[in-house]
């Protein structure tokens, strides 16, 4: 007979640490997020050996009483919550009690603690999940917490963690991540010693992205917000320049939590649809603020994922909000003929930690660089704060600060606003534009040249009409004008539940795009007519592949693959590289294109225009010296 057996309390922490503590950042993560808890406006995070070795985090917050420290560490215990009821009203990133118990159980943990009201402090060791030492100390507001040897009695678990390099990676991306969902608290992160990056806690998300990102990609960034039905989203979107291969750039928060998410994900990149190259994804940072009734974040240990009531009505929301805010901005890259001089790195040194007050004591403005200034200038806190949140990043430079006549900080390059091309009166769009462009001719038979003002324009006239093509495409179909060809004899297709109640429900979709189907019994339909123009598809493929995407997700507005097919049709139809035109048709064609919504991406994502000033002319040709 198999005996059960009644595990024991070590055990069982080890077991349960095993769902919290995969790894170093998993730590900093849990430890990161109590200091925010705890209304820390200010955290240090240190590591050494990716973590493995050395796990500092110092926070200025509330701190914990010293009746308290115990229970703390036990399983189960947390301040942020006191019944079942308190779930459906979480706001903080944390509650299940498990974080500080499970890292005592895998490691060598060492907390320094002090509340605002007690005079002294407490530390507390305690190794393996059992307490070692407890002693009264002298020590300053906030928490410190150690946590030393990650896994040391745990071989198994330790063995199968990476190199530290690697296990420093994933910590180093966590506190960008935990740097940007919390702009109001000033982070610092220090690895082996060495300063990797400081953030001033000043509530500006640019600042904190030029920090991670650089120049470039601060500098292509638009500001975003909109209050929908039961939600409010903000936060910065990248312009189709900074694209970018993979998905890890789109970042996303929800209540000041880092998440993934398909549906947010599938929604923004249905509002970039027409600014997205084949496996080409944006860059944007999100913020939602959600009612905590309508969300659950605990569907995974993690808290990673989450799901969210009415799902189909957030998804509209969310992509007609990101398609409407790119729609009104200038979307024409700007070619730089000159290579700028290389970005000058601020100098990280001795940042105070969280709890050294001496720093808001200063008074004296401190000289500071012209890099320093441009990280500032969009502050939301006065000079002085700035010197007292980053002074070490002040004394390593000698220059004299520059402030305007009435102490605004000077605009910084790649910070600011955004610089937009100002075409046709603000607006590529605008009824002047026929009258102020010049057509100077055809390039390569292939590129248009079109001079307005102080800029060059030069237009792809493939991706151009194409455009045109594929916009008229569109309209035809939604207006349900599309021609249908019949097909003789039909084609039989023999749907299961799934794909005959999908069809049920999109029947008017596939007549809209020029289907023709009627029931041939039981689960059989008859193909009788199919789109014309389809090139290159076999017969009844296009609607499999219609019928598959609308099966595997709850998908609003078009399907993408009516998109791909309508534009392999405008992509097929349009005039190519390599062909001459009159000046009476380019001029045709570009009228045609400046009606369009947005006539600076072709259906594929590729720019249509391109945009060239003459002060980068000029100073190519040295008129200018800079």
């Amino acid at each position: 007979m198999v005996r059960i057996n009644v595990l024991d309390h070590q055990t069982i922490d080890k077991i349960a640490a095993g769902e919290v503590v995969e790894k170093p950042a998993s730590v900093v993560k849990e430890l990161v997020e109590n200091a925010i808890d705890a209304g820390a406006s200010a955290v240090t995070v240190e590591i050494k050996d990716g973590g493995i070795l050395l796990i500092r985090v110092t926070d200025n917050g509330s701190g914990i009483e010293k009746t308290q420290v115990e229970n703390a560490f036990l399983r189960h215990a947390t301040s942020k919550i006191t019944s079942a009821d308190d779930l459906t009203n979480l706001v903080s990133l944390g509650f299940r009690g498990e974080a500080l118990a499970s890292i005592a159980a895998v490691s060598r943990v060492e907390l320094l603690s002090k509340t605002p009201e007690e005079l002294t402090g407490v530390r507390y060791v305690i190794e393996g999940g059992v307490k070692k030492e407890m002693e009264e100390i002298g020590a300053p507001t906030g928490t410190t917490i150690l946590v030393r040897n990650l896994f040391y009695n745990t071989p198994p678990r330790r063995k199968f963690l990476k190199q530290p390099q690697t296990e420093g990676s994933y910590v180093a991306d966590l506190m960008e991540h935990l740097a940007m969902s919390n702009p109001g608290v000033s982070f610092k992160f220090i690895v082996n010693g060495q300063n990797r990056f400081y953030t001033t806690g000043n509530d500006d998300l640019k600042e904190i992205i030029y920090r991670i990102y650089g120049k470039e990609i601060a500098g292509e960034l638009i500001p975003f917000r909109e209050e929908c039905d039961g939600f409010l989203v903000k936060g910065l979107l990248g312009k189709p320049v900074i694209n970018r291969s993979n998905r890890n750039y789109e970042i996303f928060y929800i209540n000041g939590r880092y998440i993934r998410s398909t549906l947010i994900s599938k929604a923004v990149e249905e509002g970039y649809r027409e600014y997205l190259m084949q496996h080409k994804f944006p860059f944007c940072v999100l913020h939602f603020q959600i009612d905590t009734s309508r969300i659950d974040v605990n569907v995974h240990p993690t808290k990673m994922e989450v799901r969210i009531a009415d799902a189909p009505a957030f998804y509209e929301a969310v992509k007609q909000a990101i398609h409407d805010a790119l729609h009104v901005q200038e979307m024409i890259p700007n070619v730089v003929l000159t290579e700028d001089k290389k970005e000058q790195k601020p100098v990280y040194q001795s940042v105070p930690e969280p709890f050294e007050q001496r720093r808001r004591e200063q008074t004296a403005m401190p000289v500071r660089s012209a890099a320093i200034q441009q990280i500032y200038q969009k502050s939301s806190v006065r000079p002085q704060e700035n010197m007292l949140r980053e002074p070490a990043l002040y004394a390593a430079h000698t220059h004299k600060a520059a402030e305007t006549s009435d102490g605004a900080e000077p605009e910084a390059p790649g910070v600011g606003k955004p610089e937009q091309l100002e075409l046709f009166d603000d607006r590529l769009l605008s009824a002047s534009a026929k009258e102020q462009y010049e057509i100077l001719g055809q390039l390569f038979e292939t590129y248009w040249l079109i001079a307005y003002q102080d800029k060059l324009l030069i237009v792809d006239q493939h991706a151009a009409h194409e455009k045109v093509k594929f916009e008229r495409f569109m309209k035809r179909f939604k207006e349900h004008d599309i021609v249908s060809q019949t097909l003789n004899p039909p084609i039989v297709v023999t749907l299961n539940g799934r794909e005959k109640e999908c069809y049920q429900n999109h029947e008017k979709d596939f007549e809209a795009l020029g289907f023709a189907i009627e029931e041939f019994g039981g689960n059989d339909y008859a193909i009788r007519g199919v789109p014309m123009d389809l090139y290159g598809y076999e017969e009844g493929a296009f609607f499999y592949e219609i019928l598959d995407e609308l099966v595997d997700e709850a998908v609003t507005g078009t399907p993408e693959s009516i998109r791909i097919r309508i534009a392999t049709m405008a992509c097929k139809a349009a005039v190519k590289g390599n062909t001459r035109m009159s000046r009476e048709e380019m001029k045709k064609l570009i009228d045609e294109l400046l009606t369009l919504d947005n006539p600076y991406n072709c259906p594929h994502g590729r720019p249509t225009i391109i945009s060239m000033s003459k002060y980068e002319i000029e100073k190519k040709f040295k008129r200018i010296v800079t």
